[in-house]
Order: structure tokens, then sequence, then C-alpha cells
């Protein structure tokens, strides 16, 4: 038996199905399925079985109710009737791992979403891991260039940073992602597309990923007319992935679009179960998933997942409950302006509003002083526009005012950038001390 024969015999045994018990469907409530004559733990995997024996639907245990099974599906329950036998393996998600996903669009169970051959792997993972203890964590200590000027210039990342990238709908974030995707001079790209139109998926892979990207990405897809269940394990899978590259010693990217899909999709499955809700309709389990989540990107002490999360703000409202349980976890966070965005201003990163907890790690005390000087013209444009624009502005009564006027179409020429171009660490910087010289 040659080694290939060998590895699909392997995983086809350790992804067979050992049924232990089996239930019966008691009644259907919404997206939720009571099962009765089952004893399992929450997270177990169940399959509904159809007329012929076969197990068709499969479920995930999320909850109990007096002596029932709370089971949710990973696909629609159309044609499920009382009665139906279920059954269960009574372990946790696992799927497959290895080079072998570099290059591949998957979905939230490790199976293939691009026409492609089924993952062939004798190693398999679970999608739940332990979050590395504290005192373990390397220090947060290299520079991580996303080849993004905004971003390198004035929010600076750090190898095993985590960030937040807030914004409302149609500003851009998934083009961001791209490009920080595509440019970074990370090892390994994991990108996660959480409750994405179906339509945008393949244009992300194709046109902001682009081949190159691809090639050393593995991209994991959980579209909105998905379960809930599907969405939130699409989102473990992508970091269990991140997680297994980090501890091959490599520097891994991480980029999820959108951990608020993840946080709705985790408040449907805690009211489906009967969680009462808090803030805004979440339950509290929603804000603990989220603080579980990202604190498994980050430092371990093998390598690092830098991590970059995009938020969809309510109403281009940064204080909704899912962003600000967002800022309160990561190491900083990137505020991408609707206004900037209708200027044809692309990337449309509010630099002012942006916030790296991590740049004084990173960034050279000369270097920040730059920033600030700029970010000090950008104030002022900002303070006095409205004097400006109507024309009461008197020339040479605001020596600063005059310098940001002088400066401003250079400082947003600096702050632009295409899909495809990529700037050099060296040239950022360069092109940024220039400007501040200029700005005195």
């Amino acid at each position: 038996m040659n080694d290939s024969v060998l590895q699909r015999a392997t995983s086809a045994v350790r992804a067979a199905q050992v049924v232990q018990q089996v239930g019966k469907v008691s009644q259907v409530l919404g997206t939720v399925v009571e099962v009765r004559g089952l004893r399992c733990s929450v997270g177990d995997i169940c399959w509904i079985f159809g007329d012929s024996g076969r197990p068709e639907i499969p479920c995930e245990v999320v909850g109990f109710r007096d002596e029932s099974l709370l089971v949710m599906p990973f696909k629609d329950l159309v044609g499920v009737s009382p009665g139906q036998r279920v059954a269960t393996r009574q372990e946790s998600m696992r799927v497959p791992v290895g080079p072998v996903v570099l290059g591949r669009v998957l979905d939230g169970l490790g199976r293939p979403r691009d026409g492609k051959p089924a993952i062939e792997s004798s190693d398999r993972i679970s999608i739940q891991s332990r979050i590395p203890e504290a005192m373990t964590r390397q220090r947060v200590e290299l520079p991580q260039r996303t080849g993004v000027k905004a971003i390198d210039a004035f929010v600076p990342c750090a190898k095993g940073q985590r960030v937040g990238i807030m914004a409302g709908s149609g500003v851009g974030k998934s083009v961001l992602l791209g490009m920080i995707s595509r440019h970074s001079d990370a090892d390994v790209n994991v990108v996660a597309l959480i409750g994405e139109r179906g339509r945008e998926v393949r244009e992300f892979v194709e046109e902001d990923l682009g081949d190159e990207g691809l090639k050393r990405t593995v991209v994991v897809v959980a579209t909105s007319d998905e379960s809930p269940v599907l969405r939130i394990r699409a989102a473990q899978t992508a970091m269990a992935y991140a997680e297994w590259f980090r501890d091959k010693n490599k520097n891994v990217m991480l980029v999820m679009d959108s951990v608020t899909r993840f946080a709705m999709a985790q408040r449907e499955v805690g009211l489906a179960v009967g969680e009462p809700p808090a803030t805004r309709g979440y339950p509290p389990s929603v804000f603990a998933a989220l603080a579980k989540l990202l604190e498994r990107a980050g430092t371990s002490e093998v390598n690092a997942i830098t991590a970059f999360f995009t938020v969809l703000v309510e109403g281009d409202d940064l204080q909704d409950p899912v962003g600000d349980a967002v800022r309160s976890i990561v190491d900083g966070h990137i505020v991408l302006s609707r206004d900037l965005a209708r200027r044809g201003h692309y990337p449309a990163i509010d630099v002012m509003g942006s916030v790296s907890r991590l740049a004084s790690k990173v960034s050279t005390p000369g270097q920040m002083d730059q920033v600030r000087r700029i970010l000090h013209l950008l104030k002022v444009l900002e303070d006095n526009e409205d004097l400006v624009t109507i024309g009461a502005y008197a020339s040479g009564s605001n020596p600063d005012l005059d310098r940001a006027l002088v400066l401003r179409e250079r400082i947003d020429a600096f702050l632009r950038q295409g899909l495809a171009d990529h700037f050099a660490p060296d040239q950022t910087l360069a092109e940024l001390a220039a400007l501040a010289a200029a700005a005195g």
C-alpha cells in the first residue's frame, strides 16, 4: 500500500462516525431542534438521519431544556419531521490541516468551496483550542509591515498585534483587507469571510487577493445565508488554521471580515436557546465569545498571529456594543471614514481617529514626532475648515494653518493608495520624513 492510499484510509477512519446513542426529533422551534433520548455535551456534533438511514443534516448541540437537547443545524431543516433519528459522535469539531490548505477556499467545516478536491491530510485539529497563557506569550516588539502607507506610517503595527478596523457598510473594509493580505510581509495569510454576501467572496479572492496573494493564503468562508452555527464555526476554524501555522513557527497574518457578523451569529444562537438579551439585544454570551475568539490571536511562545478584525458599526456609530467590546480587547483600531470615501479617498483611513497602542514599540521617537507634526496640521485644517471654505480666513494670521493649507494636497496624496500599489517600509518612512520636514 503506497503512502497516498494509506493517508486517505487514515483520514477516512478518523472522519468515520462512531454512533454511540440514538435519539429522536421531538419538535422544531425556529432554527432549534429539540431532541430526546441523547446524552452528550455542548459543542458535540449530531446528525439527523433521513428515511433511508443515511445522515442528512449535521447539527451542533447548543444547550439543554429539561431532558431534551437543543441542537442547531449546519444547513436548512427542510424535510425534518417528528420522530426522525438523531445520533452523535460525542466529539468536538475537527478539520483537516497542513500546508495543503494554502491556496484553498474552504467552509467552516474544512470542506472545499473552490470546486477542487477535498483536503487530503492525516492531520486534523480541533477548532477549539486553549488560549496561550499570559506569561508564556512572547513580548510584542517587532514591526509588522502591511504595505499600506497610511497604516505603516500613522498606525504602525507589531507582529502579534490585534487591530480592529471600524467602519460602516460600503466604506472599503474588504478592499483594505485585500491590500493587507496581498502586501504584508507575513509568511502565511488566513482570511475569514464571515457572513459575507455570496457575490463578494469570488470578487475578494480573484480581485482583492489575486493569484499571488492566494498562494500563501487559506480562505475560510461562511456566507450570510448559512446557519449561524456554521458562521461561528467558520471564524473558529480560521483561527485554528492560524494557530496551527503559528505553532509551526510561521509569522501569520489573520484578517476577519467581519467580527460583527460573528457576534450576530452568536446572538442568534443565544436568543434561540432562551438566553435573555442585554445590550441592544445582544445576550451576555456574545461578549464572552468575542473575548475568547480575539484572545486566541497574538503571540505565543513560538511565533505570532497578527490579526485585523473588521467591525461593521451600526449607522457609523463607533460606540455600538460590538465596537466597544472589540476596542476593549484589541491593541488598537483603524477608523474608516465615510466622508473620505465619498470624496474618492481610498483607503478611507481617518488617521486622526485611528490608534495603535503598540506604536511606541515599533517606531522610533523621531518617527513618532514626525507623525505628531502631520497630525497637528490635519487637526488645524479640520478646526478651520468652515472658515477656509467661506473665504473668511486671512492668510498669515495663523502660521500653522498656512503650512497646513500649503501641504494639504501633499498629505492627501501620501494617504491615498491604489489597490495594486505596494510601498516598502523604507520608502514609506522616507516619504513620511520628507513630509514632516516640510511641516516644520
